[in-house]
């Protein structure tokens, strides 16, 4: 293929200075609200200590365990029930609780139990109302408050495919204005939910909106940025993800209420909005569309901020004339040519079993906080804190071991933290260690994730790529709170699962070729293309 590739261009007017700076910069908020609302059920949803609700205590009666006890059966650890009540009051020594009229048999203890009939009192000490206090998701409603959160990741799972074809048809640019806009307006809607479902139906439809943020803002970067500086970028700007985990339980520790919570994570989309003003289309995508003279003004644009002196010839509209015609070899992807020639195939399947297990580990460790020793807060704190050294470890690590051993190294390091806690007592301090430490491993995992995937698909193919991958991941994580349920059928259920899967998706992670100080590919011709020349490489070693 003759004439000059992208990456000349790119060159040309600065693959790396103030011009890609100021966009990581203005990308920088749509990654902090990820966090802060795939997270928010930490605190949104969050279930208090609640027990039935009991007729008022008598004025003359001053121990109120005593009167808790006439009412309440105990569980077999020896605490008060959160979900039963005596269907008469018990009889206690030297108190008169009982009514007249109770059998002999029934004063000995031999109670029968019911449900809350008059529904149940909270304890708002930690939270002043969560969506389990509004509506009473306890009990046998436990199921629905853990169904929020897979709503919302099928919700996500559907703008993934949506956004991952309608950005590679319509720009990045527009399609990032419609993700923030029917975010704001999603958001909203659920802060002001009038009951249950209409607080479902507005949670997954935020889900679908906040997949764009996902799919648009890495490549919008990526296709800025020279081969060079792409791992600085990744890892600075999956920095703001962490940002945003922190900032998360700042703001859920200052909000103790569920709807003005839900507003804090979505009015931020006001100056997101405005800031579009100043983030630019990707160029490449613009030549891939044939719109050269929307890509110049981009790429001149660039140049001057980046202090270039760019030649009359080097940005001619003949010279990128003649790039666009490069680029433009396949117009409009669709997820079959993902699947069409069998290296694309592999590497589609692979990255697929992957993202599944990455997302899966991360929203299982994440979302399940329970039995860790510490307030919700200092471990949302504690577990955002961890980030930071997973993000030492990815830059270190990708740049010497390459991407593949990273990431099959980070899902084997998730798993083994799994294993290990099933082994260690929660009481005890190592349970929250290893936590941590699964932490740590999960978020390395994601965010070599986003770098490798996005370096093995070509640019004609990179959106719909990293949209199927997302789409998988984010099964992944619909599916994990929902595991968390199987506790009920043995208590290491969820862990042996999480593990497993993220084992699993470290034995697939070594099966993908190695992307380190490769080119972006930019057709599919160059993905078949270096897989002959890998396969032809030891035959050349062997004759010389």
């Amino acid at each position: 293929m003759g004439g000059m590739r992208f990456e000349e261009l790119l060159d040309q007017v600065g693959g790396f200075g103030p011009f890609q700076l100021r966009n990581v910069a203005l990308l920088a908020l749509p990654r902090m609200l990820l966090p802060m609302n795939f997270l928010l059920p930490i605190f949104l949803a969050a279930v208090p200590a609640h027990r039935c609700a009991l007729p008022g205590i008598p004025a003359n009666f001053s121990h109120q365990d005593t009167w808790l006890e006439a009412y309440l059966p105990r569980e077999p650890d020896g605490t008060l029930s959160s979900c039963r009540r005596f269907t008469s009051p018990q009889a206690l020594p030297n108190t008169t609780v009982v009514g007249e009229g109770h059998s002999p048999r029934e004063l000995q203890g031999e109670q029968s139990t019911e449900p809350c009939p008059q529904g149940w009192e909270y304890d708002h000490s930690e939270f002043s109302s969560t969506i389990a206090t509004e509506w009473d998701l306890v009990c046998e409603q436990k199921g629905l408050n853990k169904a929020v959160s897979t709503f919302f990741f099928v919700g996500v799972l559907v703008g993934a495919v949506a956004f991952g074809y309608l950005s590679d048809r319509f720009g990045r640019r527009r399609l990032l204005l419609v993700a923030y806009v029917s975010t704001l307006v999603m958001g909203s809607a659920s802060a002001a939910s009038v009951n249950y479902s209409m607080f479902v139906i507005t949670r997954t439809l935020t889900g679908t909106a906040l997949a764009g943020f996902t799919i648009i803002v890495m490549p919008l970067e990526l296709e800025w940025l020279d081969v060079r500086h792409r791992i600085v970028a990744g890892v600075l700007s999956s920095s703001f993800w962490t940002g945003g985990v922190m900032l998360l339980a700042l703001v859920g520790y200052l909000i103790r209420d569920w709807r003005w919570l839900l507003l804090a994570v979505t009015l931020p989309c006001i100056p997101g909005i405005l800031s579009l003003w100043w983030v630019p289309e990707s160029a490449r995508w613009l030549l891939t569309q044939g719109r050269v003279e929307e890509a110049h003004r981009y790429l001149l644009c660039c140049a001057r901020l980046n202090g270039r002196p760019v030649g009359a010839d080097g940005l001619s509209l003949e010279a990128l004339s003649k790039v666009a015609a490069a680029e433009r070899v396949v117009r409009r992807p669709s997820y079959l040519d993902l699947f069409r020639t069998p290296r694309l195939r592999h590497i589609s399947l692979c990255c697929m079993v992957m993202w599944f297990g990455v997302n899966f580990s991360y929203y299982g460790l994440s979302l399940d906080m329970s039995g860790l020793g510490l307030n919700l807060y200092q471990l949302q704190l504690l577990f955002g804190a961890a980030e930071i050294p997973s993000k030492l470890l990815v830059y270190l690590s990708v740049r010497h071991a390459g991407r593949r051993l990273t990431e099959a190294g980070t899902l084997l390091g998730s798993a083994l933290c799994f294993g290990l806690r099933l082994l260690v007592s929660t009481k005890m301090s190592w349970s929250t260690a290893l936590a941590v430490m699964g932490k740590v491993f999960s978020e390395a995992a994601f965010t070599t994730a986003y770098l490798f995937t996005s370096e093995l698909y070509p640019t004609v193919l990179r959106q719909t790529g990293m949209g199927l991958t997302a789409l998988v991941g984010r099964m992944g994580g619909s599916l994990a709170p929902v595991a968390a349920l199987l506790n009920g059928v043995w208590l290491p259920l969820p862990k042996l699962t999480y593990g497993g899967t993220a084992l699993l998706a470290a034995c697939t992670a070594l099966l993908l070729p190695e992307t380190r100080r490769a080119q972006l590919p930019e057709t599919i011709e160059d993905v078949e293309r270096k897989s002959l020349q890998e396969e032809q490489m030891p035959m050349k070693q062997v004759h010389d």
